[in-house]
């Protein structure tokens, strides 16, 4: 969301802001970016040492404008209930819309609720639904941390920010920089002209994909679905590591009961 999409005009500067903009304002930054490495460092050790504590967790991803009233944020809110019962923390960018719905369900489901903040040139009121809140002031920061301790995604219709997440977590398992994982995408409607376009355009057409990376990607309109997918992807990726694990002489137990092997 930007702020004219937010209504507001201001001139904060965030850090994301200051260290991006330098090069292309054609300004002396070669003396002080290096230096700007050490706030970065800081930024993913605390949330490294946070994120480590959490467990096995789910990642919500869609619009900050959804409404409480709208049958997404509903949906959001049911999905990530039933995702905690099942012992799973849920994560969320922390603010309105599907991730407050998100962070919601996670608590109505007795499970951990986390939210990632970020930094913004206009105000974002954290929602009031998280148990463990993070504040960042880096984008990509704040991703990795996202895809390093998510055992899946489930992506809510959403703007750019939304779409920029999708396409990196499918970027990254086709080029195999990640283990395979569940991404779903709920709402047909919404994902279904996306979807079409990619297969008959990128696809078929063009052929800058290939017909499986389209099968990274599950669609659904159901709560109850989109938690099978999750479950049963989750389940999957365990098992390829325990079998990596004991081709490798090492021992299934190991892992703990319950916990997720990572992605990395």
């Amino acid at each position: 969301m930007s702020n004219h999409e937010n209504g507001k005009s201001n001139n904060r500067i965030t850090e994301d802001y200051v260290l991006l903009d330098a090069a292309m304002s054609g300004l002396d930054f070669t003396n002080t970016d290096a230096w700007r490495i050490f706030r970065i460092m800081g930024e993913f050790v605390h949330a490294f040492e946070t994120m480590s504590k959490v467990g096995p967790a789910v990642c919500f991803f869609g619009s900050a404008r959804i409404s409480p009233d709208h049958r997404y944020y509903q949906a959001a809110e049911a999905t990530a209930e039933i995702l905690a019962r099942h012992g799973l923390a849920i994560i969320s960018g922390g603010g309105p819309g599907i991730m407050e719905a998100t962070n919601r369900g996670a608590q109505k489901g007795g499970s951990l609720s986390v939210g990632c903040n970020i930094e913004l040139p206009f105000e974002q009121k954290p929602n009031d639904y998280q148990d463990v809140m993070l504040n960042f002031h880096y984008f990509f920061c704040r991703k990795t941390v996202f895809l390093k301790y998510s055992s899946a995604f489930v992506i809510f219709p959403g703007g750019f920010g939304t779409m920029d997440e999708l396409f990196e977590a499918a970027t990254l398992v086709q080029c195999r920089k990640v283990k395979h994982f569940p991404i779903v995408l709920f709402g047909s409607d919404y994902w279904g002209g996306l979807l079409k376009w990619m297969r008959e355009t990128m696809e078929q057409r063009e052929h800058c994909i290939s017909p499986q990376d389209l099968d990274l990607l599950q669609v659904t309109d159901d709560t109850e679905e989109a938690a099978r997918y999750v479950l049963r992807g989750i389940e999957e990726m365990k098992q390829r590591q325990q079998k990596l694990a004991a081709s490798r002489g090492l021992e299934a137990s190991q892992f703990s009961p319950g916990r997720v092997p990572p992605k990395w």
